[in-house]
């Protein structure tokens, strides 16, 4: 990737963010492969999908990553604050078929 600085025309930006962005969804789902092998973890642990410690805990760390890269801490822990949501509403399904 290059750096922002680096492109000199909105054509170049606009090729960096689109591979960018395919690599912000090619995390996520990586992380809800994680989601989906959590669900099998959970049953064999007899735990629930929502552990209210642990999701403190992800938004407090993503809040510091976020703070340290000079990102609004805010707007990050809103959108993983929903990403938690669906990462736990699709284990309680999951936790649910079996």
């Amino acid at each position: 990737m290059k750096a922002p600085s680096d492109c000199h025309s909105m054509q170049e930006l606009r090729v960096q963010i689109d591979a960018l962005d395919a690599s912000i969804v090619a995390g996520l789902a990586a992380r809800a492969g994680y989601i989906d092998r959590a669900i099998i973890l959970k049953q064999a642990e007899n735990l629930p999908a929502r552990i209210e410690d642990r999701v403190e805990e992800v938004v407090d760390r993503v809040r510091a990553k976020a703070a340290a890269e000079g990102l609004d801490a805010d707007l990050v822990e809103d959108l993983w604050r929903r990403l938690i949501e669906w990462s736990i509403a699709r284990e309680e399904l999951g936790l649910r078929r079996d």
